[in-house]
C-alpha cells in the first residue's frame, strides 16, 4: 500500500521460548516493560490497522495493562518506518518492499509478525480497450509502477517468467496517484500496482487484468518494531499480535463490516473496499523460515537491480529465537 502497500517497526507474540529468551538476556526487561504508559502507533489509511483502531478492542485490551496508544498516521509504508527509526513510533505495518529500504539504510527495526500470502492483491493491468493480450505484448511498451514497492518485485517475476527483461520494456516511476492519471490518459500503457488502488482501477475505469502476482510472489504484510522496545517489552508485543490476529479473524467473517469502517477514512466506495478486503491474507503470525527466505530473495531480487547498495540479510532483522 500502500501496500499500497509504502519507515520501520514491531515484533510478535505466541513465542515463549522467545520471551524467555528475551528476559534472560535483560533481567530489566519486566521493569521496563511496566515503565511503558504510551504506545505510539503508526498506521495508513487503508489496511489492517486502521481498521483495529476503528475496533478498538487493541485500546482496550492494552489499557487493561495501564498503556495507552497514540495513534499516528502516515501516507506510505517508507515514510512510517522512517517514523520508526526515528522514534516517533515504535509499531508499524508494512508491505515486503518498505523494510528491505529501511534495513539496507541501517535502521532499527525488527520483523515482528506477518499476515498470510496475498497474491492476488496486485496486478499488472490495462485499459479496458487496450491490443495488448499477454506480457509478451508488453515489448517495448510504457509501464508505469512505484518504484522499489512490491509491485516492483511483481514486475521483475513477471518479466522473468516470460523470458522478457527491464530492458525490454520502458518503465515509468510514478506514485500511485500520478500513476493513475498517466494511465486514464493513455501515457503509458500499462500500471502495475496494489490494492485498493488494484480494485479502484478495476471498478471505476474498467481497466483489465493482465496478470496478478499468483504462483509468483507472496506479497506479505508485515509488522515491525523498534528494536530495542521488541526487546524491552515482549509482553506487550504478544497482546499486539494477539489482537492482530483475532481482528483478521473478525475481518474474515465480517468483510462488509470492515469495508463499511474504512469507508470514511479512505474516502473510497464500498464495493472497492470489499473487493480490497477480499483478497487480504488473513491472520497475524510470528514469522516462519519460509517467510523468511521469501522475503530474502526480493531482498537479493532487488540488489541485483541496484535497488539498493548493498546485499543485506534479512536474518539480521530478527530477534533471536523469533521464529516459529
Amino acid at each position: 500500500m500502500t501496500r499500497i502497500s509504502s519507515s520501520f517497526w514491531f515484533k510478535f507474540s505466541v513465542i515463549t521460548a522467545s520471551v524467555a529468551g528475551i528476559m534472560m538476556l535483560s533481567g530489566c526487561a519486566k521493569k521496563e516493560a511496566q515503565d511503558i504508559t504510551t504506545l505510539n502507533i503508526g498506521f495508513q489509511k487503508y489496511g489492517l490497522l486502521p481498521i483495529v483502531k476503528e475496533r478498538g478492542a487493541l485500546d482496550k485490551a492494552l489499557k487493561e495493562q495501564g498503556i495507552t496508544i497514540k495513534w499516528v498516521e502516515f501516507p506510505a509504508g517508507p515514510q512510517l518506518l522512517e517514523g520508526l527509526n526515528v522514534g516517533s513510533v515504535v509499531f508499524g505495518e508494512a508491505g515486503e518492499a518498505p523494510p528491505i529500504f529501511a534495513q539496507a539504510a541501517n535502521s532499527n527495526l525488527v520483523y515482528v509478525a506477518n499476515q498470510p500470502a496475498a497474491p492476488n492483491a496486485e496486478a499488472l493491468i490495462v485499459p479496458k480497450n487496450s491490443a495488448i493480450q499477454s506480457i509478451q505484448d508488453l515489448k517495448g511498451k510504457r509501464i508505469v509502477l512505484n518504484k522499489g514497492s512490491n509491485v516492483h518485485y511483481l514486475l521483475l517475476k513477471l518479466l522473468e517468467k516470460n523470458h522478457l527483461t527491464l530492458n525490454d520494456i520502458q518503465v515509468v516511476y510514478l506514485p500511485p496517484a500520478d500513476a493513475r492519471a498517466a494511465f486514464e490518459k493513455g501515457a503509458v500503457d500499462a500500471w502495475v500496482i496494489w490494492d485498493p488502488f488494484f480494485a479502484a482501477a478495476e471498478q471505476q475505469i474498467g481497466a483489465r487484468v493482465l496478470a496478478t502476482g499468483q504462483n509468483l510472489v507472496s506479497n506479505h504484510q508485515f509488522y515491525l518494531a523498534d528494536r530495542k522496545f521488541a526487546q524491552n517489552h515482549p509482553e506487550v508485543l504478544k497482546t499486539l499480535v494477539n489482537e492482530l490476529n483475532q481482528s483478521t479473524e473478525w475481518v474474515k467473517t465480517h468483510q462488509d463490516d470492515a469495508a463499511k469502517l474504512l469507508e470514511k477514512p479512505t474516502a473510497l466506495d464500498f464495493n472497492i473496499l470489499k473487493t480490497s478486503i477480499s483478497r487480504m491474507g488473513f491472520g497475524v503470525t510470528p514469522l516462519s523460515t519460509q517467510v523468511v527466505n521469501e522475503q530474502q530473495q526480493v531482498a537479493d531480487a532487488f540488489y541485483q537491480q541496484k535497488l539498493i547498495p548493498q546485499p543485506l540479510k534479512i536474518q539480521d532483522a530478527i530477534l533471536t529465537g523469533a521464529i516459529k
